[in-house]
C-alpha cells in the first residue's frame, strides 16, 4: 500500500473515532460499548463519504490544473482530533487530520478553486443526504441520512474557516465574496443551532 492510501485510511479511521465519540445524539444519549460501535459504524460511512471525497476533490482539481497533488496525514492533527474528542467530551470535533499537498506552481485563483473543491464536495453530499432524509422522513434511514448530511456540512464549515492552513484561508485570499457565499450560511447552520429554525 502506498503512503497516500495509508494516510487516507489512518486519517479516515481517526476522524471517524472522534466523531463517533461525540456520538450521533439523534440515536443515543449514552456511550455504552454497544452504542459506540454503532456510532462508529454510522460515522465511518459518513466520514467515508465526506472526508475521503473532500480530499480527492482537492487532488483531482489540482491534476486538472496540471500539477501533481498527494494527501499526507498531519500527525499532530490526528492527535488533536482524538484529544478534542476526549477533552471536550465530544462537544467539539477537530477535523483537520491532513491535507492534499500541491507539488507545482498554481495561480492564486487556481489555488482558491482547488481549496474550494473539498468543501463544495461536502456541501453537495450534504444536500444529497438531506434529500434522502426528507424522502424517508420518520424512519431510521432518515435519521442516518440526516447525520451523514450534518457531518458533511460540518466538514465544509470547519474547513472554510479563514484560518491557515484550512481551505477557507486560501479561498478568501482568492475571492472574499465567493468565500462568504459558501461560509456564512454554513456557519449560521452549524455554529448557531436554531438559526434556520431547525
Amino acid at each position: 500500500m502506498d503512503r497516500e492510501k495509508r494516510d487516507l485510511i489512518v486519517s479516515w479511521l481517526t476522524v471517524s473515532f472522534a466523531f463517533a465519540w461525540a456520538g450521533p445524539q439523534i440515536f443515543f444519549s449514552s456511550r455504552i460499548f454497544g452504542d459506540f460501535l454503532f456510532n462508529f459504524f454510522v460515522v465511518l460511512i459518513a466520514v467515508g463519504f465526506g472526508f475521503i471525497l473532500h480530499e480527492l476533490a482537492h487532488k483531482y482539481v489540482s491534476l486538472h490544473y496540471g500539477v501533481h497533488a498527494e494527501f499526507r496525514a498531519w500527525n499532530f492533527g490526528l492527535v488533536l482530533a482524538v484529544l478534542f474528542a476526549f477533552l471536550t467530551n465530544g462537544v467539539f470535533t477537530f477535523a483537520a487530520p491532513g491535507a492534499v499537498y500541491i507539488l507545482g506552481e498554481v495561480s492564486r485563483k487556481q489555488n482558491g478553486i482547488i481549496s474550494l473543491a473539498g468543501p463544495l464536495t461536502n456541501i453537495v453530499i450534504g444536500l444529497a443526504f438531506s434529500a434522502v432524509a426528507f424522502l424517508f422522513a420518520g424512519s431510521i434511514v432518515s435519521e442516518i441520512a440526516g447525520y451523514v448530511a450534518y457531518i458533511n456540512f460540518f466538514l465544509a464549515a470547519f474547513n472554510l474557516l479563514p484560518i491557515p492552513p484550512l481551505d477557507g484561508s486560501k479561498v478568501i485570499n482568492w475571492n472574499a465574496l465567493v468565500w462568504a457565499v459558501f461560509f456564512i450560511p454554513l456557519a449560521l447552520f452549524i455554529f448557531l443551532p436554531g438559526f434556520f429554525g431547525f
